[in-house]
């Protein structure tokens, strides 16, 4: 016995295992043309190909409208305003920390955190939840005009 299978390359076939000459035409053939079907019978196909569907639908903010802000949260400052000291950034007038962010190029005060020291706080903006916690520590918000 031998190993040896016969070859199957379709020398000199016209058709080359397609069946009869018509078929193996036009796009029937494929399932469709392009992305034809991804939802239905080539679902799995466009779930491979990663196709994205309704990628074109929807709203996207005009460019001179997206700005980014600098925060900064209140446990950060509580924890931070004797190295701000140190450094030159705020004073200790009265027992009080006298925090200007503005010179920090810090915009807006956010909320999370503790507040254990009396601050006074100048910033641009600060949400509720900031404005709250500082002031229960004893301290104030200075909002200033951009």
């Amino acid at each position: 016995m031998s190993n040896k299978t016969n070859t199957k390359k379709f020398r000199g076939s016209r058709t080359c295992g397609g069946g009869t000459t018509k078929n193996r035409r036009g796009a029937g053939n494929r399932g469709g043309r392009g992305r034809s079907g991804e939802n239905k019978h080539h679902f799995t196909r466009a779930l491979q190909g990663g196709y994205t569907r309704g990628s074109n639908r929807g709203f996207s903010r005009p460019l001179k409208m997206i700005r980014d802000v600098s925060v900064v949260n209140v446990g950060e400052l509580d924890e931070l305003a004797d190295q701000l000291v140190e450094d030159g950034f705020a004073q200790l007038e009265d027992g009080a920390y006298v925090i200007n962010l503005a010179d920090l190029e810090i915009e807006k005060v956010l909320g999370t955190g503790k507040v254990t020291k009396n601050m006074v706080v100048t910033a641009c903006t600060f949400s509720g939840v900031a404005r709250d916690k500082i002031e229960n520590a004893g301290g104030s918000c200075v909002e200033i005009e951009e």
